[in-house]
């Protein structure tokens, strides 16, 4: 297998919330549901979304994969699929990813 380059055509159009300190602490509760009804399971988009899925605790649930722990400066954003991106704060910082 060869490695691939990964790109996105989204231009911008992820729906996204940076943690502003250990976990989502710092988020209004309206973000935190935006993210939480934004991820779907990719073989079921009808799936329900699960209670908890982003939470202020700093869990994020990606049904079928489970759970991951943010950390300050992690950025989490959904497309319009369903599909969470997870960009870390130092690729957000010294990356080529963009966040307005």
């Amino acid at each position: 297998m060869a490695t691939k380059t990964l790109g996105t055509n989204a231009n911008n159009s992820l729906t996204a919330v940076q943690c502003l300190t250990n976990g989502g602490n710092g988020l209004a509760d309206a973000d935190i549901a935006t993210i939480a009804s934004g991820i779907k399971d990719d073989l079921n988009p009808a799936h329900p979304v699960l209670a908890g899925a982003f939470s202020k605790d700093g869990l994020l649930f990606i049904p079928r994969r489970g759970f991951l722990q943010l950390q300050t400066g992690d950025v989490v954003a959904t497309d319009g699929f369903g599909n969470v991106i997870l960009v870390t704060s130092y690729s957000i910082t010294n990356g080529p990813w963009h966040l307005a």
